[in-house]
Order: C-alpha cells, then sequence, then structure tokens
C-alpha cells in the first residue's frame, strides 16, 4: 500500500511540475506579465519549434572552410586565392532549377497578366528564356530552340537561356507562390484563393500577392480583399470583446518563410565541395578537387567502378563517349539527378550547367575586412512611401520596365508587391557599419580604393562611372525604345572606346561549376566565372537558396560524416 501510495504522489507531483513549468513560459521574464493571456496584452508565438524546409530545399549545416584554389592555376587568373571563411546554416536546391519548373513560372504569368492586353504583354515576354542560345554558327541544333525548353522530353532538363536578372524574378515569384500556400494550408486564408479568377480563386493583374507587401501592408494584399473577412480562413480572424479582428500571419508569427534568392558565391562553393564527408571530429582530412572524394572525374566504387560522375565535355569533339557506351547518357545537358549527390544531399554541382550566383564579380576577395559569410554585390534599400504616409505598393498603371543592353525589355516589380528606393543620408548618418546604398564596389572600385583617392572630385566629374577609374570597361550600350515598343536603331549608344581594358564593372556576375560544354578544369568547385548579367547561355542555369533562422541546426554530432549511398 505504502508502494502504490508513493507512486501515485510521485505521478501527480510530476504532472503538477510540468503544468506549472509549462504555465512559466507564458510568463514575461522582463515584465511578469502573462503572454497570450485571455484577458489581453502581449501576443507572440511560443510554441514555435524549428524552421520549415522549403519546397526542393535541403539543409546545409553552417562552418568554416578554406573558400578558393586547391589545384594549379594554369590559366594564372589570379582570382581564387585561398581564403579562410564561415558560412551560416542555408538551405539550397536539391537540383538545378529545370525546364517543367520555369514553365510552371510562366504559365502563371501568363495566366495572370493575359497576353492580350498590350501593357502586359513584355511582362511574360522579360521573362522567356533566350531559347536561341542553342543557335551556332557552325552547328545544326535548330531543333533545340523550339524544343528544349517546352516538349516533356526535356521537362527535368536544367532550364538554359536565363540571364542573371529573370533568375532573381524567378526566385521573388517562387517566395510569393510557397508563402501563399502555406497562408491557406495553415487557415489564414481560405482553400484555393491563390488561384486566378478564372479557375475560382481571386488572383488577376490587382490582386496577386507579394510576400514582402504582405507583411508590411497585410490589408493590401489581394487588391485590398484582405482587409475585409472575405477571403479569410479559420485563423485569420479571431473574436476581441465583442468584434471580430482579422489575424494576419506577421513575422512573429513564425509560418511564412523567408525569400528563395540566388545563393552567394561563398555558399554555392561551400554546399558544392560537400567538405562534410571529408570530416574527423572537427577537421577536414584533406582537401577536395571536385563535389566528390577522390582526385579523378570517375568513381572508384566496386559497383560502378570507371564511370564518370559528371555530365562535361571529356575531350575535342568528345561530348558523351560513343555509342553504345556513352559516359553519361547525354550530347548536352541531361535529366537533373542523373549522378548520385555529394555529402550534403545536393545534385550536380558539377557539370550539367553552370550556375549563376550572388555575387558581382572582383578578381580578389577581401577577406582583410570581411570573413563571415561573404558577399560582394549589397545595394540597401528601403520601401517607398505614398501620400498617406505608408508603404507603396507597385499598381497595375505603374509598371516600370528596364531596357537592358542587348534590347531585352524586362519588368522591374510586379503588381502588388512593395515600391523601394535607395536608402539616403539620414539613415546612414553617423553609422559604422555601412554608409551608402550601393556597396557593389566597396573597397574595391570605388574612388577611395583607387590612385585618385586624393582627388575623389575629379572622378565625380569625368562622366564615367566611378567604378571605371579602376576597371576601365566599356560603357553598356543604350538602347531607346520607341512608343511602339521597338527598338529604335539609328539612336542606340555605343561605346566606340579603344582604350578599355578590361569586361569588370558592376553588372558582371559570377557563374560558378563547369557545364556539359566544359572540360573537366571547371568542375573544381573553386573556379571562378563572369558574364554580363544579361547575358544569356546554352550552358548557364541556376538554382535557389533559402537563410536559416534561429540555431544552426540540430544534427547531432558524430565522429564522422555518415556517406551517402
Amino acid at each position: 500500500m505504502k508502494i502504490n501510495f508513493f507512486r501515485k504522489t510521485l505521478f501527480f507531483t510530476s504532472i503538477l511540475f510540468f503544468v506549472i513549468g509549462c504555465g512559466k513560459n507564458n510568463i514575461s521574464r522582463a515584465t511578469g506579465w502573462g503572454i497570450n493571456s485571455k484577458k489581453g496584452g502581449f501576443e507572440y508565438n511560443l510554441d514555435f519549434n524549428d524552421q520549415e524546409t522549403g519546397p526542393g530545399l535541403v539543409y546545409i549545416e553552417g562552418g568554416t572552410y578554406t573558400k578558393g584554389q586547391v589545384q594549379d592555376d594554369v590559366l594564372h587568373d589570379w582570382n581564387n586565392s585561398p581564403t579562410q571563411q564561415h558560412v551560416m546554416s542555408f538551405y539550397i536546391d536539391e537540383t538545378e532549377v529545370t525546364n517543367l519548373m520555369y514553365m510552371e513560372y510562366l504559365d502563371w504569368l501568363e495566366t495572370v497578366f493575359p497576353l492580350g492586353e498590350p501593357r502586359y504583354r513584355q511582362i511574360y515576354e522579360g521573362a522567356l528564356p533566350d531559347t536561341l542560345v542553342w543557335r551556332n554558327n557552325l552547328g545544326y541544333l535548330e531543333e533545340l530552340t523550339t524544343n528544349y525548353l517546352r516538349h516533356p522530353a526535356y521537362a527535368e532538363y536544367p532550364v538554359v537561356g536565363v540571364n542573371w536578372l529573370q533568375a532573381v524574378q524567378f526566385a521573388e515569384w517562387r517566395t510569393n507562390r510557397v508563402n501563399e500556400f502555406i497562408l491557406e494550408r495553415e487557415a489564414f486564408v481560405q482553400k484555393d484563393i491563390r488561384f486566378s479568377d478564372r479557375d475560382g480563386g481571386v488572383v488577376n493583374s490587382g490582386s496577386s500577392f507579394d510576400t514582402k507587401a504582405y507583411l508590411k501592408r497585410p490589408e493590401s494584399s489581394y487588391g485590398g480583399l484582405m482587409a475585409s473577412d472575405s477571403i479569410l480562413g479559420k485563423r485569420g480572424t479571431k473574436k476581441k470583446d465583442t468584434a471580430t479582428v482579422n489575424v494576419y500571419a506577421g513575422v512573429d508569427k513564425g509560418v511564412l518563410l523567408p525569400s528563395y534568392r540566388l545563393p552567394t558565391e561563398t555558399e554555392w562553393e561551400y554546399a558544392a565541395l560537400g567538405l562534410v564527408g571529408d570530416r574527423e571530429y572537427n577537421t577536414y582530412r584533406g582537401k577536395k578537387k571536385y563535389p566528390w572524394s577522390g582526385g579523378y572525374t570517375r568513381s572508384n566504387e566496386r559497383r560502378n567502378e570507371g564511370d564518370q560522375l559528371a555530365n562535361f565535355k571529356y575531350g575535342k569533339g568528345d561530348y558523351g563517349g560513343i555509342a553504345g557506351w556513352s559516359d553519361d547518357g547525354g550530347d548536352i545537358t541531361i535529366e537533373v539527378r542523373s549522378y548520385p549527390p555529394n555529402d550534403f544531399g545536393v545534385y550536380d554541382m558539377a557539370g550539367n550547367v553552370a550556375e549563376w550566383v550572388a555575387d558581382v564579380y572582383r578578381p580578389i576577395i577581401d577577406d582583410e575586412f570581411n570573413d563571415f559569410n561573404y558577399f560582394r554585390g549589397n545595394i540597401f534599400l528601403k520601401n517607398a512611401i505614398d501620400q498617406d504616409g505608408k508603404a507603396s505598393i507597385v499598381s497595375p498603371d505603374q509598371l516600370v520596365f528596364d531596357t537592358l543592353p542587348d534590347g531585352k525589355i524586362m519588368l522591374k516589380s510586379l503588381p502588388g508587391s512593395l515600391e523601394e528606393t535607395a536608402i539616403t543620408e539620414e539613415e546612414t548618418f553617423l553609422r559604422q557599419n555601412f554608409s551608402k546604398s550601393n556597396n557593389i564596389n566597396f573597397r574595391d572600385g570605388d574612388p577611395q580604393s583607387t590612385r585618385l583617392y586624393e582627388n575623389i572630385e575629379s572622378v565625380a566629374s569625368s562622366g564615367e562611372p566611378e567604378t571605371n577609374v579602376m576597371y576601365n570597361a566599356p560603357i553598356p550600350p543604350k538602347v531607346p525604345i520607341g512608343d511602339d515598343g521597338k527598338i529604335v536603331w539609328d539612336q542606340i549608344e555605343i561605346d566606340k572606346s579603344n582604350r578599355r581594358t578590361t569586361l569588370i564593372n558592376d553588372e558582371v556576375r559570377v557563374y560558378k561549376g563547369g557545364s556539359w560544354r566544359d572540360r573537366a578544369y571547371w568542375l573544381d568547385p573553386a573556379q571562378r566565372r563572369y558574364l554580363p548579367q544579361y547575358i544569356a547561355t546554352d550552358y548557364i542555369g541556376f538554382r535557389l537558396a533559402m537563410s536559416r533562422l534561429g540555431e544552426k541546426g540540430k544534427i547531432k554530432k558524430t565522429a564522422r560524416h555518415k556517406r551517402r549511398k
């Protein structure tokens, strides 16, 4: 009897301590007030567990590594000297963005912004990949110009013909569609409203969803429909006293995901190397030349010994071996996931297509100034304010287009998105960490980093971009567009100077990795190349990344990494 009584007492005491412990989580350690009290007061999501992994992504645990070359610099570029860098944990696409994924984007644009309306036609055309990149003066690839993007045979092949700017806009679209679905799944909005109004939803050219706009001005989302309760779900409203108020999934709810974006060069290289596979306790055992272990492009595993581990050009006139014994199963690009992933679980980080990353190109990685989450290309912006003192939202009647140096017309921001502008001296006054909006040429191309640092006024009065003092690059063509939407050919301004010495300017972006057109040298994740951000090719694609919020990760410490099979 005494034993049973003791057990019962212990059981109920444990429950009591558990309940009391749980109750203390709802008490503010700052004020002692209740949090999320039924009587009112401060509300916060105290039940947040962990960041959700977005569609298509894999988790990359951050850490320190040596960024840069591990083999001979046979081209003598001197642009990837080894530097020690630390990367925060993040997520990256398991594969490159495929034709199927990009076609979904194009279909959404065509549905929401009908091509029959002239003002919307350029939105769709600006997002179209350049399918003519397959043409060659001395080669027959004409079938690829009409079939590669759209034919089901190439659905799981990486999309190509996409310039850097188009990749950035795809990332913005993907962010909005993923978060739009999360709002529906979590019952903040009604089911299926994310579809077009022709398919039973509410979305059209004036009522599309944008994540940043929703977080800043939620009542303006879906063309203002969020201000009423007509499209709100079960969690979108609540009773307060005798009234019903709207509830939005703000940042404090922890529901929406961060933005999809292009990975930084440092993130991409870290994810590609997969050094975790060569880890023993807290050290790396040697260096890696490729995303897989070993110094060769062929597998040394018994079951597939001698097989190539990437899709690349093997030699002059050899893109895939001989009939009956193909080395990679393709002549051009091939389906994603055709080769085993690296130790992070990421596919095709060597071969198939090279990939755009976020960084503006400079030959030097300035690790003296920063060695943590390194990135060159920051342009700090703020929300534009309308006449009512609120964050300005782009309307369908305020579309602004950019004309690229090659004549392609691209929309700056979709309707429903936040209008942004450069920060001013008011935001930078007496700041120690940054002093201007555009930091692309910081310490490498700005007047202070040139031989004219004592005469900055002469740089400003030269009429040239300030980066041209150090990098004397051609000024990109200025292409005028007539009232009919066509290029005015006799008014194009072209830099005809013969005194230019480099192609490096503030609009050239880094691309990483080898492709089906490249030799094995470029499969090394440390290699760096660059192209103007408006250029598209038949060998450059992209994949997206996402920042990790909160703790670094919940991966248990082990002596060695468990290799993937």
